[in-house]
């Protein structure tokens, strides 16, 4: 078991230390008011509100309650409570005293978070404003660049930079740099000298170069703030009179060696080193109309699942670093899960549903960008249908057992119309897209085949699965290519993953892992950034950095 002391990712508004929030019709505020001395670990205090991965759990957990609980919200405006100051970023100290796995980490959760607003308002018409009413830097501004628009107070003094560069000798390291070119298309001359900075832009300066939508006096901030938000809620069909769903607290067991949920079960075998993810499928009367959806409320399976799933994923990144391999595992009746897909599909456009489909996908897209070598094990009692064989679809292999004399006890797996376009990945495509490099004969064999139950025979002809063994090489095969896979290096294993999982064109999301995961994790481990005299370990001491000057 690691020993760095276990985070819990669960929590709500009764213990946010940082962030406030406020409702006002179809506008929401989520104020920044970070808490110096509530820093989820000791040795730094979070001045000017800067932050830690405390903040952005609270965070993660406030936009979720925005959506689900709060569907009259149509607009989300981001704030400061203090003077002068919006956000100033990443807490230095706290990346100075972390471990290389805890900053790569960190900086992982917060792209999603941030990655999370932008699905919101591409997908669920909540959107966002960033109010900048003070200083705005590295990940401060990172956070406003996740805001569909920003306005900048004119007050001779704020800016937004982003100036890791020059300060740490490291990178904005939650889509930064990415934001500025692809989202905002500042000119790259004039984001080269952005982003080489410290003291940022301002101003007219600052809207004329497009890193910010507008500037307002201080003394028509507040208003203009006002009358923008409520212009972009114009344009959201989120319901103005629909009863918000509570997200109550997850039904959770911690042991030693595994957490349980109703639905999820995680087994650790530290021997090993896996993890056994089981997922139950739905099971008893579930509801197939709005109301009764409605009625079941946070209880109601798929978004049971999602909320259990998520938990699950964050856990075992953060507090089992050591559990390389996660083998991937259901239990249940396709023809479940398969009329699960059904209601989902036919209620899709109701704000709750969507909500739930919109949780899902942003928690199966969690699991793709984990650094752990996923292999799904496809045996009789399985349910990998539709919306569940996304877990199978996501993992790097998929193994599932033949039983060509037993066709009653043979587990089957079953494409749906959830797998053609629900859920897509970061890459904008669907992971069957993924799969098969969007080729049409291989996409259309399996559309031929869409809600049929297939074995493992006719999965692996369709290139469904990876291997079929029966039931004499079962347990051999996949014990040798777990065991081949737990020995190999970490690093290797993660990188080479990370490029074979995002096989598609680029866009901006996988720009902002491929770098995370290449330059920042790279640029983590340089001794011109953690180093006795690196940047990052001399900030704020007083010393000057010392460079070693071979370009590499």
């Amino acid at each position: 078991m690691s020993t760095i002391p276990r985070v819990d990712y669960q929590t709500d508004p009764s213990q946010y230390k940082h962030w406030k929030l406020k409702f006002e019709g179809p506008v929401a505020t989520l104020v920044a008011d970070f808490d110096e001395n509530g820093g989820l670990r000791p040795g730094y205090k979070l001045k000017l509100n800067s932050y830690d991965l405390g903040v952005d759990i609270e965070l993660h957990d406030a936009l979720n309650r925005i959506r689900f609980e709060h569907p009259e919200v149509r607009t989300v405006v981001v704030t400061s409570a203090k003077d002068k100051v919006f956000c100033s970023g990443a807490n230095i100290f706290m990346l100075g005293l972390s471990s290389h796995a805890w900053k790569v980490n960190f900086c992982k959760f917060t792209n999603e978070t941030r990655n999370g607003i932008e699905d919101s308002s591409k997908h669920s018409g909540l959107k966002f404003l960033a109010a900048v009413n003070g200083a705005c830097a590295g990940g401060g501004y990172e956070l406003a660049l996740a805001c569909d628009e920003i306005i900048l107070v004119d007050d001779r003094s704020s800016a937004v930079s982003l100036p890791e560069v020059p300060l740490l000798g490291v990178l904005p390291g939650t889509g930064g740099l990415t934001r500025v070119t692809d989202k905002r298309k500042v000119r790259h001359d004039l984001a080269d000298i952005f982003c080489t900075t410290t003291e940022g832009v301002r101003g007219q300066k600052a809207k004329d170069w497009r890193l910010v939508d507008d500037i307002a006096k201080p003394a028509q901030f507040a208003a203009k703030v006002q009358e923008r938000a409520l212009e972009l809620a114009k344009g959201s069909d989120r319901p103005a009179s629909a009863k918000g769903v509570a997200l109550v607290p997850l039904a959770r067991t911690i042991e030693a060696d595994a957490l349980r949920y109703p639905h999820v079960t995680v087994e650790i075998d530290r021997t090993r080193r896996t993890a056994t993810w089981t997922v139950k499928g739905p099971t008893g009367a579930q509801p197939a109309d709005i109301a009764g959806i409605e009625a079941a409320g946070a209880a109601w399976y798929p978004l049971a699942l999602a909320r259990e799933l998520d938990d699950a994923i964050l856990e075992m990144r953060t507090n089992e670093p050591e559990i390389g391999t996660w083998l991937i595992k259901t239990d249940g009746d396709v023809a479940a899960v398969q009329a699960m897909d059904a209601v989902l599909l036919k209620h899709r456009d109701h704000w709750f549903v969507r909500e739930t489909i919109g949780l899902l996908r942003r928690t199966f897209s969690r699991l793709d960008v984990s650094s752990r070598s996923l292999f799904a094990l496809i045996e009789p009692g399985s349910c990998f249908a539709g919306t569940l064989l996304e877990l199978a679809l996501a993992c790097d292999r998929s193994y599932m057992l033949a039983l060509p004399d037993d066709a009653a006890r043979a587990p089957k797996i079953a494409a749906g119309e959830a797998n053609f376009g629900l859920y897509p990945m970061a890459t904008g495509q669907h992971r069957l897209g993924r799969r098969f490099y969007d080729e049409a004969p291989a996409l259309d064999a399996v559309r031929a085949k869409l809600g049929e139950p297939l074995d493992a025979d006719a999965a692996f002809a369709l290139g469904l699965v990876t291997s079929a063994p029966d039931d004499i090489d079962w347990a051999d095969e996949t014990r040798i290519a777990i065991e081949e896979r737990v020995s190999m290096s970490p690093d290797a294993l993660t990188g080479m993953e990370a490029n074979l999982r995002f096989n598609g064109s680029e866009t901006m999301l996988t720009r902002i892992f491929g770098r995370l995961s290449a330059w920042q994790n790279w640029i983590f481990q340089r001794p011109n950034a953690v180093g006795d005299k690196g940047a990052l370990k001399v900030y704020g001491k007083g010393d000057k950095a010392q460079f070693d000057w071979n370009r590499v």
